[in-house]
């Protein structure tokens, strides 16, 4: 989770993109706590934390452990959460078993997605390892935004499978979010480079009516957000590692 994007005064625990992008990472760990066993969760680039700690909300005695791994925190954050359930470390864990590792929108923001990818998989022990991993899709909706938020590039389904299967990672599944939203964003973001706007994020809080409205259509699209293999304003990538 970029904490750029909460610098305009956007709350996730109520803006209607975190709420609905929280759903299908919501799925992901249900699945993956199939096998009964007490999942770990290690959350790559958490910022603020807000994914992993809606996981562990929602899951409770089903997490064991949540790893906020970040390299923005400083000692001072970390030291007090040190050896507790809900952990802030600098670096991912040495072992990683029985994990979901996530990574919402981290793989943009490396010059290299692939080292990190491996890094992941020399880190998972065993067969029981779970991902879900979100990245800006399409190229075509570069703008402003992205630069401001330091992306290397965005991607596509196909682009998006390679580096996972470069890196090691089994049984993926790709698909897009935010589908309907897609046309609307292309034109704002095609406009708004016409514009040669200063380089911003895009991230706002909303009027609570229009934030509900967009809420219900998305959190009705991520319903069947898993056969969307066409277009969407972000890529998913999910499996085993």
């Amino acid at each position: 989770m970029d904490l750029k994007e909460l610098e305009n005064g956007v709350n996730p625990d109520v803006h209607w993109y975190y709420q609905s992008k929280k759903l299908p990472l919501l799925r992901a760990a249900q699945r993956a706590l199939a096998s009964g066993k007490p999942l770990t969760v290690v959350d790559i680039g958490s910022g603020s934390g807000f994914f992993a700690l809606e996981l562990e909300k929602k899951y409770g005695a089903q997490i064991a452990k949540v790893y906020l791994v970040d390299t923005g925190y400083s000692e001072e954050e970390m030291a007090p959460t040190r050896g507790t359930k809900i952990e802030k470390v600098y670096a991912i864990p040495a072992r990683i078993e029985n994990g979901l590792v996530v990574l919402m929108d981290v793989l943009e923001h490396l010059e290299s997605d692939l080292a990190m990818l491996q890094s992941v998989k020399a880190a998972c022990v065993g067969d029981n390892n779970s991902f879900f991993i979100t990245v800006p899709a399409f190229q075509s909706l570069w703008s402003g935004h992205d630069v401001f938020l330091g992306h290397y590039r965005r991607y596509q389904i196909p682009m998006l499978r390679d580096v996972l299967r470069q890196a090691g990672f089994r049984k993926i599944n790709n698909y897009y979010l935010y589908g309907a939203l897609f046309p609307l964003v292309w034109s704002m973001r095609k406009l708004s480079n016409l514009r040669k706007k200063e380089a911003a994020s895009n991230m706002r809080p909303l009027n609570a009516l229009v934030n509900r409205m967009l809420l219900a259509l998305n959190a009705l699209e991520m319903k069947i957000s898993s056969a969307n293999k066409f277009f969407g304003v972000s890529c998913v990538g999910e499996g085993k590692i």
